[in-house]
């Protein structure tokens, strides 16, 4: 029988503590969904401006156009002729307001896509640090192929283009095979054998080969008579095995200690569904279903119809149990076997006592705004002076015979005149404004123009790498800094796939084994023939082979 309330007694750490109140727990939810998930589409709207179709409609004084733009959510209601609601393109019309000309130039997506463009524009070198010999090799190709498996360089961008707009990103590390957990209980064989150390054991307790069963992929499987597979394709066998699964952070929810808040005891995705209320999960599902087959199932798809309902669903899990609620409903739940929480979380920003790291976007916004109002302005004053005008006094006809070359007009009256007036002579202090605005855009961002290739003047010889990183030392400077932690969060990622492969009995590792070393290439363009005089002058020198292959990038 399902319980109208959350149930978090089996949700404990490791010393047996309960680490969710319910009540707690519920005043969090409504945060994350009433203030938290607003807050995040209004970022990702001011990074990405989507635009919407919008009719026309019959009060247009001829400025409008038929669409809106997110950043017009940031615009005073003198220029857009409505009152901003809490989401972009949600308002209310002004009344005796009419809209006037809109100008907007998104000045913080390129800057957002530089900046990720200079931190993983190309792929970083990745082997491990704690092996020496054969078995490194091994490992260093099944990092790699972890990595790659998952999207590669793609993936890299993607967190950080998510930690750049939110100022964090969330990472959960999984196994394709649940299965494969449940049978090596959880924890790496104790018997890894002297082959594990050389490589790839075979068969037997604690082998590293990968099960077969009704999720391996058919090119695995063997038959009776069929040979030991390369270790090639044992390695990408292996790496089909872990998914590592981005997090949106509008659905995060962690639930942090209290008494340190740098310490995660438990972590909740949370997100609406629509669906008919026929197909409502009304009976809990099977308890003994594990957290890993629970989270790989297919999640209902979302149904629109006049007869759908919204239901609430929060996946929790704990170092020790699962959770699956919806509308408060448990409908599932069963024991954590990895015994540790499957998350990596990294910080756009390192920011202290929170969470979430500095977004690179929120800083933007108010700059963002001011400068697509007075572009607004400006265009507004152009629309309306661009054109000169005339003002006819005592002058009969004169609306009949407009002002044209060669035109002539005959009055007696000696008080008649001709006032020209209008046309746009521009103004100083405007563009100043203007061209000060898009100035603190470069320094808050770190990011100017020269750094996306927006060359317009002369500055200066840029013939060699040390002029171009004193032009863009503050780029570099924020690059070196995000390494540090999305480097940290690459070092989680793979050090707990490889945990994740030992626990389940496919590939053993011990701790030293699973740290990973990271090798960052130049964001600079360079000159390739320096590059390859240096390395065989640090060759003649006596520099290993391997070292300096890694510095060329191989």
């Amino acid at each position: 029988m399902c319980s109208m309330a959350y149930q978090f007694a089996s949700l404990t750490a490791a010393d047996g503590r309960q680490i969710v109140d319910p009540a707690a727990f519920r005043d969090a939810l409504h945060r994350l969904l009433d203030l938290d998930a607003p807050r995040y589409r209004r970022l990702w709207a001011y990074y990405r401006n989507p635009m919407r179709c919008r009719p026309v409609g019959p009060e247009d004084c001829g400025s409008a156009r038929p669409y809106r733009q997110a950043q017009e959510w940031g615009l005073p209601s003198r220029i857009t002729g409505r009152h901003s609601g809490i989401e972009p393109f949600v308002a209310q019309p002004v009344e005796e307001v009419a809209r006037k000309e809109v100008v907007i130039e998104n000045d913080i997506a390129w800057r957002i896509d530089t900046m990720v463009d200079y931190l993983f524009g190309k792929p970083p070198v990745i082997e491990c640090a704690g092996e020496a010999g054969p078995r490194k090799a091994i490992i260093d190709r099944l990092l790699n192929a972890i990595l790659e498996h998952n999207g590669g360089i793609l993936l890299l961008q993607r967190l950080a283009l998510l930690g750049a707009v939110y100022g964090f990103v969330d990472v959960l590390v999984k196994l394709h095979d649940p299965r494969a957990l449940e049978r090596g209980g959880g924890r790496a064989p104790e018997a890894a054998g002297a082959a594990s150390a050389a490589g790839p054991a075979r068969h037997g307790a604690g082998a590293a080969a990968p099960e077969v069963s009704a999720d391996t992929p058919p090119d695995d499987a063997r038959g009776p008579g069929a040979s030991t597979p390369s270790p090639e394709a044992f390695v990408e066998s292996l790496a089909r095995m872990i998914r590592l699964e981005v997090v949106e952070p509008a659905r995060a929810l962690p639930v942090l200690r209290p008494d340190d808040c740098s310490v995660i005891d438990a972590y909740a995705q949370c997100w609406h569904v629509r669906r008919a209320p026929s197909s409502r999960t009304t009976a809990p599902r099977a308890i003994s279903a594990s957290w890993w087959r629970r989270l790989l199932a297919p999640r209902p798809a979302d149904t629109a119809g006049d007869d759908s309902e919204t239901v609430l669903v929060v996946e929790i899990i704990s170092p020790a149990a699962w959770q699956r609620y919806e509308n408060e409903t448990l409908v599932a739940q069963g024991p954590n076997l990895l015994g540790r929480l499957p998350l990596v979380h990294i910080q756009n920003i390192a920011m202290p006592f929170h969470y979430a790291g500095a977004s690179d976007v929120e800083p933007l916004i108010p700059l963002q705004d001011e400068l697509n109002t007075r572009l607004s302005d400006r265009a507004n004053r152009i629309t309306l002076q661009s054109f000169k005008m005339y003002l006819g006094k005592g002058i009969e006809n004169f609306t009949d015979m407009p002002v044209q070359p060669g035109r002539m007009w005959v009055t007696d009256n000696e008080k008649a005149d001709v006032i020209e007036f209008g046309g746009d002579t521009g103004s100083a202090a405007e563009s100043l404004h203007i061209a000060d605005i898009r100035e603190a855009l470069d320094k808050t961002s770190g990011v100017s123009p020269v750094a996306a290739g927006a060359i317009k003047d002369r500055i200066g010889r840029l013939t060699s790498a040390a002029a171009l990183r004193i032009t863009l030392i503050s780029l570099l400077a924020r690059t070196d800094r995000k390494r540090s932690t999305y480097g940290q969060g690459i070092r989680d990622m793979l050090a707990m796939s490889l945990d994740l492969l030992d626990r389940a009995g496919l590939f053993h590792t011990d701790p030293a084994q699973r740290r990973v070393e990271i090798h960052w290439p130049s964001p600079l363009p360079e000159n390739l023939m320096e590059k390859l005089q240096e390395a065989e002058a640090k060759t003649r020198l006596g520099v290993p082979r391997e070292v300096v292959l890694r510095e060329l990038g191989y």
